[in-house]
C-alpha cells in the first residue's frame, strides 16, 4: 500500500536537504513497514515507504525510467486492479517491463499516455511523478478518494505527502489551525485538511506543479445519465460488476482476508470472495470484532438494532471460512497509549473516539495474520443504506448526517460543550447551510426528473462526494497505521457510476434499504443476514465499564485548567458532566466527552497554533 512524501523547490538545491526528505519519509513508516527509499536531485526530493503486496521483490520505489531528456520518477501508493490487462496493452505498444509490479505498469502508462493515464486505471491510488523532461511534478488521486494525498504550496514549489504529518515534518510547514480547520475538526466533516495552508488533492483530480505555479484538473466526477435497464437487468448487472470487482481485488502476493460484521455489505463480499477462492482450492479468511459480554449487555439504539455476533456466526456456518473473532475489553479501549496512537494516525481530532480505537485494535489484530483485507465500505452510500434515506430527515436543507446532531444541540443546551467564543467564531449553522447549498448546486439532473428523483440524486451525490470521503479517510488512516491494506470493492468506479444513475424507484423497489444489493446477492447469504436491518459499527459507549473509564480520563483533563483545549471546550460543561452520576449521563454527552478527549490528545501531540480567526 505504501506512503509517499516529497518536496519540489525551484529556487533551492535539495541535494543539500537529504535529512529533511528522510524525516518526511520516516513519518510514513507505519504505512510502509517493509522498505524505504528516496530520490533526490537539485529541485526535487521524493520519499517512499513500502508495504509489499504485489511483486514483493520487484516493486521497489522510487521507480525511475531514463529518457533522453531526463528521468521520469514515480512514487506510488495503492493498487491498480487492472494492471495485468494494462501491461499486455502496453507491451503491444512496445513497452518492456523489468518487474511484475503494478507500479511499473502505472509508470509506463504515464510514459505512454501522460496525465491521461488516469483514464486507463481501475483501482485505488495516490501517486506523484517527477517528469524531468518538463521539470514538473504531477500528483494524481483516485476517483473516489480511497487513498489520501495532501499538498502545501510554498514560495517556490510545493510539499506533499500521503498524510499531513509528512508535510509537517518539513520546517517550511506551519502547524497552524485557523477557524476553518477548527470547524472542520469539530464537525468531522472530511474533505479538507484542517491545517492552514494545506490542501487535499481532490478525488478524481490531477495537480500539476511547475515553476510558473500550480494547476488542478478534474478528470472524473459523478455524471448524470439516463438509466435504461429494467429491474431484472439492473440486478444482474450489479451482480456482474460485484463478481468482477471482488475477483480483481483478490489479486495479491500476500495473505488476505475479509472484514465480516454479519451485515449485508461485508457478508456479500465475504461470500463472493469465498466462492472465488474455493474455486482455486483455497479458503477465505474472515475477521470480526466484538466486546467482552457485548451480546448480554447490548442495548439497541437508533443506529444499532442488533449485535453482530449471531449474524457473523450464521455467515461462518454457511461459507466455512477460517474465521477469527477479535474480542476487546473496556480496558483495551480506554488505554491512553492506544488513543494517542489513533490520534497520531489520523493527524486530527475529528475522529470517532471509541469507535476509532476499536477499529484500530481490530486492524492490529488482523495484521498479525493478513496484510490485505477487503471491506464492505461504501455500500450504504451507493445503495441507500442509512435510515435518513428513508425518512423525513432528507427533507431538511442540511447534511442528513449532521441534522440529528444539531437538532440535539438546539433542544438541549447541555449538549453544547463549546465556549461561547468558539461557537461565535465557528458559526456552525451558517457554515453548514452554505456548504449544503454548494453541494446541491454541484448536482446535475435529468430534464424530466421528478421532485423525489431530484431530491434523492442530491442525497446520493453528497454521500458519495462528502460523507464517504470521511469514512474512507478514517479506514485508510487506521488500517495503514497497523500496516494493513484495506480494499473497498464497493468503490469500484464502474459500480458507482452505474448505481448512481439508477432511479430511486429501482433502488427502493421492495420498500427496504439497499433493495438492489439485497436482490443481487440473495443467493450468497443465509436468510438472517439477507433480511437483517442495518446496524452501525458496534460501540461500547453504553457499557458502564467504558463510560467510567471515560469519566476518569475527563477528570484528568480538568486538572489542567490552562490547557489550550479550554479555548474551545467549555470547562464548566465538562465539570458538570463528570460530576453527574454515570448512569444518568446522556449518550450524546458521552460522545462529546469522547471527542473532547480526542482534542486534548491532539493538542498534546501536535502543539498546534490555534486561532479563532
Amino acid at each position: 500500500m505504501c506512503g509517499i512524501a516529497g518536496w519540489v523547490s525551484y529556487d533551492a538545491d535539495l541535494t543539500e536537504r537529504q535529512a529533511t526528505i528522510d524525516a518526511m519519509t520516516a513519518t510514513m513508516a507505519l504505512r510502509g513497514p517493509d522498505a524505504s527509499g528516496t530520490w533526490v536531485e537539485r529541485h526535487v526530493a521524493l520519499g517512499h515507504r513500502r508495504l509489499a503486496v504485489i511483486d514483493l521483490d520487484g516493486g521497489v520505489q522510487p521507480m525511475e525510467f531514463a529518457t533522453p531528456n531526463g528521468p521520469v520518477v514515480l512514487i506510488y501508493t495503492g493498487e491498480a486492479y487492472n494492471f495485468i490487462e494494462l501491461r499486455k496493452e502496453l507491451q503491444a505498444r512496445g513497452h518492456r517491463f523489468r518487474t511484475s509490479s503494478d507500479t511499473e505498469v502505472v509508470l509506463h502508462g504515464y510514459l505512454e499516455w501522460g496525465e491521461s493515464v488516469t483514464e486507463h486505471l481501475n483501482g485505488m491510488y495516490a501517486f506523484a511523478i517527477w517528469d524531468a523532461r518538463d521539470q514538473k511534478l504531477v500528483l494524481i488521486r483516485d476517483r473516489l478518494g480511497v487513498k489520501p494525498l495532501f499538498y502545501y504550496p510554498t514560495g517556490d514549489g510545493v510539499l506533499f505527502g500521503s498524510e499531513p504529518k509528512a508535510i509537517l515534518a518539513n520546517p517550511l510547514a506551519r502547524k497552524a489551525v485557523d477557524i476553518n480547520g477548527i470547524r472542520s475538526a469539530v464537525l468531522a466533516a472530511g474533505g479538507q485538511s484542517i491545517w492552514k495552508g494545506m490542501h487535499e488533492v481532490e478525488p478524481g483530480t490531477v495537480v500539476t506543479v511547475k515553476s510558473s505555479g500550480i494547476h488542478t484538473r478534474t478528470y472524473w466526477k459523478l455524471r448524470t445519465a439516463p438509466h435504461t435497464d429494467d429491474q431484472k437487468s439492473t440486478v444482474e448487472r450489479i451482480r456482474e460488476l460485484l463478481d468482477d470487482t471482488v475477483n480483481r481485488q483478490l489479486i495479491s502476493d500476500v495473505r488476505q482476508c475479509v472484514l465480516l460484521s454479519g451485515g449485508l455489505d461485508s457478508s456479500a463480499i465475504a461470500s463472493l470472495a469465498s466462492r472465488k477462492l474455493t474455486a482455486k482450492g483455497d479458503r477465505v479468511r474472515t475477521f470480526s470484532v466484538d466486546f467482552v459480554d457485548h451480546v448480554d449487555r447490548f442495548r439497541p439504539d437508533a443506529f444499532r438494532t442488533t449485535p453482530d455476533a449471531p449474524f457473523v456466526k450464521d455467515m461462518v456456518d454457511m461459507i466455512g471460512p477460517v474465521h477469527q473473532q477479535v474480542v476487546l475489553s473496556a480496558e483495551n479501549l480506554s488505554d491512553p497509549a492506544v488513543r494517542r496512537a489513533v490520534i497520531t494516525a489520523r493527524d486530527t481530532p475529528s475522529g470517532l473516539g471509541e469507535s476509532d480505537i476499536s477499529m484500530y485494535l481490530l486492524f492490529q489484530a488482523i495484521r498479525g495474520e493478513s496484510t490485505v483485507a477487503l471491506s464492505g465500505e461504501a455500500a450504504d452510500e451507493n445503495f441507500g443504506g442509512y435510515q435518513w434515506f428513508h425518512n423525513n430527515i432528507r427533507e431538511i436543507p442540511i447534511f442528513p448526517w449532521m441534522a440529528a446532531l444539531l437538532s440535539a444541540q438546539a433542544g438541549n443546551p447541555a449538549l453544547m460543550p463549546f465556549t461561547a467564543e468558539a461557537l461565535a467564531a465557528m458559526k456552525l449553522e451558517t457554515y453548514l447551510g452554505d456548504e449544503y447549498r454548494t453541494a446541491v448546486a454541484a448536482v446535475d439532473h435529468l430534464d424530466n426528473a421528478s421532485r423525489i428523483e431530484r431530491q434523492m440524486r442530491v442525497m446520493f451525490h453528497m454521500h458519495l462526494t462528502r460523507f464517504l470521503r470521511m469514512l474512507l479517510d478514517r479506514k485508510d488512516r487506521l488500517s495503514m497505521a497497523a500496516g494493513l491494506e484495506v480494499r473497498v470493492p464497493f468503490c469500484d468506479h464502474r459500480l458507482v457510476e452505474y448505481v448512481y444513475n439508477t432511479p430511486w424507484k429501482l433502488k427502493s423497489f421492495d420498500g427496504r434499504e439497499k433493495s438492489l444489493l439485497r436482490h443481487a446477492v440473495k443467493d450468497l447469504l443465509p436468510p438472517s443476514v439477507l433480511n437483517r436491518k442495518k446496524s452501525g459499527y458496534p460501540t461500547m459507549m453504553h457499557d458502564s465499564r467504558f463510560s467510567n473509564a471515560l469519566l476518569l480520563e475527563a477528570k484528568e483533563v480538568l486538572a489542567e485548567p490552562h490547557n489550550p483545549l479550554f479555548t474551545l471546550f467549555n470547562r464548566k460543561w465538562v465539570q458538570s458532566v463528570v460530576e453527574t452520576d454515570s448512569s444518568k449521563i446522556a449518550h450524546g454527552e458521552k460522545l462529546l466527552l469522547d471527542k473532547m478527549i480526542d482534542m486534548y490528545y491532539w493538542i498534546d501531540i501536535y502543539s498546534p497554533e490555534l486561532s479563532l480567526s
